[in-house]
């Protein structure tokens, strides 16, 4: 039985960058660096002789963000940008307390927003109690798609 989200794992070309964003810029703590290899990894994977570093980053709550990079096989890259609409996982969404706050930190961080903090209309999502959502998206280093959403 279905318990919770344990985990979100991204497969990253610079784990020294990522590592960096996800733990200064966005607050994660780095729990644990470890690299993987060996015939349990590759028969979990589907993939052979796979040599890879490993960065497990947590927040106080929550599922934990496992950044990895690949030393073997090779990276395969998307052919598509990485867009809203785009089939599949698209984002992460974290829930902020201040999201004002937060997204004036990350501005002089030199982190590039898709917009102003935007309030999703009654008219089209109701929350009880008239809690309002508030939402905003950016993307990390490597391009992958982040939202920020607060409800107050």
């Amino acid at each position: 039985m279905i318990q919770s989200i344990d985990h979100v794992n991204l497969v990253v070309r610079d784990l020294q960058r990522m590592k960096i964003f996800y733990r200064d810029v966005l607050g994660f703590s780095v729990s644990k660096e470890v690299s993987i290899s060996g015939a349990w990894i590759d028969e979990v994977v589907g993939l052979a002789g796979v040599e890879a570093d490993v960065v497990y980053l947590d927040l106080p709550a929550g599922p934990r963000i496992e950044l990895i990079a690949y030393r073997r096989p090779p990276l395969v890259e998307l052919t598509a940008k990485n867009s809203p609409h785009l089939h599949g996982l698209r984002h992460i969404a974290f829930r902020v307390a201040d999201i004002d706050t937060l997204v004036a930190r990350l501005t002089t961080a030199e982190v590039e927003f898709f917009s102003d903090v935007k309030t999703v209309p009654d008219a089209q999502v109701t929350y009880s109690g008239g809690v309002r959502k508030r939402l905003v998206y950016f993307r990390d280093p490597e391009g992958n798609l982040l939202e920020f959403c607060e409800y107050r």
